[in-house]
Formats: C-alpha cells, structure tokens, sequence
C-alpha cells in the first residue's frame, strides 16, 4: 500500500513522504495521511473478531485492532513480529475499554430517548483521556524515523500521554505548559511520567508557538495535533462508535471544540470512509465551544465583521482569521474558562475543522461553564466521569435539542473526550447546593 502525506488545500495537493517529520506544506496549509488502496469492506469482520485478542496486545488496542484502516508503515498486519518492531502500544490499553454507552439521567437532562442518546467516555484510556489514540500513532511515527525526543504544548492531557508513552518507549519528552493554567492533576502525571515541563507565561497559544520554534530550532518532534499521524490514531475513535452501531452512522457526532484536532480526525475518518465505500450516510458533527473560548463559534457563525468562515473549497479566509486574532489581541480578550482543556484562543487545526464542517454539514455551538459543570456532573451521576471540557458535550446536545437543531428521534453519540483530573472543581460544585446536580454534604 502506497502510503504519503498530502497538502489539504486542493489547489496546491503536493505530496511527501512519510520518512520526515514535515507536518505543514511549502504553502502553509497541514497535511492529511492518504492511502493509494481503498481496504476492503470484508475487515469488519476482522475487527469483530480481533475483540476476542487472543494473546495479541494489538488486537487489545482500541487503535491498532483497526490497523488496515491506519497502517501507515505498510507492514504485514497480520505478521505478530512486525506490529512488534512498528507499532506503539501501551499493552493495547489504548481505545481499548472505550465505546458508546447509554446514560439514561444524561438522556433526561438533554430531552432525549435514552436509547438514542450514546456518549463514549475516553477517559478510559491509560492516561485519562482521548490522547493516547493518537499518541500510540504519533509515537509510531517518530519510532519509524528513529527520532529520540518528544515535545509538546500542553493545557495537561496531551503532556500526560506523550510523556507517557515517552517513558515507555525509553524516550525524552519535553512539554511546554502555560504557567498556572493547567489542571495539578494533570501537571502531575507530567511529571509523574518523567518529562521536562517548561512553563510559558502566556496561554496556551503562547506555549505551542514556543513549543513549535524550540522543536525547529533545537530538534524534537511534535506530538501536537498539528502532526496528521496523531489525527491518524484518533480516527480510530470513529472507528469504534461505527462498529459499536454495526457501521450504521449515527444522525450526529458531538464533540468539544479546543484546538479542533478531533474534529479534524473525526471528519478525516468519515471522509475516508465515505470514499471507501464503507458508509453512505455522513453523520453531522456538532462542535461545542466554551462560552470563554469561542473562536470557532464566532467565525463559522459570521459573528465577526458579519462574514462567515467556510471551508470554501479548500479556499477559506485566512486574511478573517488573521483579523479576528488581530482583534482579539487589541481588546486583550483572551481565552478564559474553568474548562481549561478547551481554553484554547488560536485553534491549530481550523482549516481541517472547517473542511469537516462543510463535509458533515455540521455546526457549532458555544456552552456556558455553568452548563459545562451540570453537564460533567449529570455524567458523574451515571457512574461515569468526565472532566469539565468534556462536559460540553450533553450541555451542548440539551441546548441544540432546545433549538430543535438535534430532533427527538435523532441517534446522538457524543464524545467524552477526558476524565475528571481536578477534584477540587467537582468537590466546589456539589458543595453548592443551588447547583442544578449538586449533592451537598451533610452532617451526620
């Protein structure tokens, strides 16, 4: 299989190869992963029955039991010895445990059949959130080109799982983190895991620009979502909502909106599948931003200069995007909100973000943080946990259903992208007892 990295904007489509570390084109836009062979609908059934593993960690891995859909080392999938020497796994824990769950309390929140209504808690995964999909693929990459050192930008889930899988891996990791914006939990596992945090005045912004000139300047490659083979590991959670559904899309797909990485590998997903052959319905997508972080919101609504974002055939707007951040800096308005995981001002992945838009005809939506909260805590009271980012996703589902935008009888799965790692959030919310989910303490 014919294997190469590809410029998005289809009027340049200049391709490389996948032995660099090159993750934007000579024309600026980023690059997708293409496959010159369509793989065969029959693999269905592969992956059903790689669910019983039988010994073999890559048929444990929620990421690397669908290797034929992402196997861009070209090797013999079905070879134990070669997913040994090529593929990235943490004992196949990644994607392992999670796929679509019914929550009947979250159903009821958002006004919605509790059979209609599925949420997939990523949280499952080794580091606590979605991350490790695409680390495992990420880090496979670097291994391919033999490159000894990680480095990041981070609000704390994406340094928790590339320092991970750095440890295990036996490789360094830098993480570049802005200074009192990342969750103790998070920052912990950082260093739990052994990576050299360095601490950036300034967002998150701030830290991947820093993060992206040190890895030019000095060496190391990017574990952030602006690299496609990560987006590549992350298609797998497509993936998995799809087999759960027996390949029968869903009427959306729900998302919270950071810096648009999961949107982008969402719509990377159902495009290649669309144009396999393996699905003829496209799901829309829902984006949910943070009312404090809404960039995306604002530019694909016309909410600023009243012009609306497009994908526009591969030919958005760069110069409104340009503007917008010119804006945001001369009012210093900033991105702000608890949900730090989505506390992102300057998404990287905006123009693959608009392509999915366009091609799920998808919209976006922005959530209150109070709502965020409701919604991480009615999770909670499912038996499930989720951190306050991935709250966004029942808030802003009960809100489009209140718009009518999602109908009653839709099939709704949402992505609960990261588990709770901030205790102190989830202890202040239910000690307030005018919370609309709060079970304040009492004394005995």
């Amino acid at each position: 299989m014919e294997v190469e990295k590809k410029c998005i904007s289809p009027s340049c489509g200049l391709t490389y190869s996948v032995y660099n570390d090159i993750y934007r084109c000579s024309c600026g836009y980023l690059l997708d992963i293409e496959y010159s062979k369509y793989p065969d609908k029959s693999l269905i059934d592969t992956f059903y029955n790689r669910r019983n593993p039988g010994g073999n960690i890559f048929n444990e891995s929620g990421v690397w039991r669908f290797r034929e859909l992402i196997n861009f080392v070209n090797i013999d999938t079905e070879d134990l010895d070669e997913c040994s020497k090529y593929f990235v796994s943490l004992d196949g824990s990644e994607g392992r445990l999670s796929r679509p769950y019914k929550m009947s309390k979250v159903a009821d929140y958002a006004k919605m059949p509790a059979d209609n209504l599925f949420l997939q808690p990523e949280g499952y995964n080794p580091s606590g959130s979605f991350k490790d999909n695409g680390m495992a693929a990420a880090v496979t990459h670097a291994k391919l080109l033999s490159i000894k050192k990680l480095i990041c930008a981070s609000t704390g889930n994406t340094s928790a799982s590339a320092a991970m899988y750095a440890s295990n891996e036996g490789l360094t990791c830098e993480v570049y983190i802005p200074r009192g914006e990342i969750a103790p939990g998070k920052l912990g596992q950082a260093f739990q895991f052994g990576a050299q945090v360095l601490q950036v005045d300034g967002n998150f912004d701030d830290a991947l620009a820093k993060s992206l000139n040190i890895a030019k300047i000095e060496g190391g490659y990017t574990v952030n979502s602006v690299n496609p083979f990560r987006l590549e590991g992350q298609k797998t959670i497509i993936f998995r909502i799809l087999e759960h559904l027996n390949w029968n899309p869903p009427d959306w797909i729900v998302y919270p909106g950071g810096a648009l990485g999961n949107i982008s590998s969402c719509g990377k997903a159902l495009m290649d599948l669309y144009k396999w052959g393996w699905i003829k319905k496209i799901p829309r997508v829902l984006v949910v931003n943070a009312e404090g972080a809404n960039t995306f919101y604002e530019l694909v609504n016309g909410l600023f200069e009243n012009t609306k974002l497009l994908w526009n055939n591969g030919k958005p707007d760069i110069e409104l995007i340009e503007r917008y951040y010119e804006n945001q800096e001369k009012e210093k308005r900033y991105p702000k909100t608890h949900a730090t995981a989505i506390q992102i001002g300057k998404p990287a992945n905006i123009i693959k973000a608009l392509r999915t838009i366009e091609f799920t005809n998808g919209i976006v939506e922005q959530v209150a943080d109070e709502d965020m909260m409701d919604g991480m805590s009615v999770v909670g009271i499912n038996g499930f946990d989720c951190e306050m980012a991935s709250g966004s996703v029942p808030s802003g589902i009960m809100k489009s259903r209140q718009k009518g935008l999602i109908k009653k009888d839709d099939i709704v799965v949402g992505v609960l992208t990261g588990r709770q790692k901030d205790p102190s959030m989830i202890i202040k919310y239910h000690s307030d007892n005018s919370n609309k989910f709060a079970i304040p303490p009492k004394d005995s």
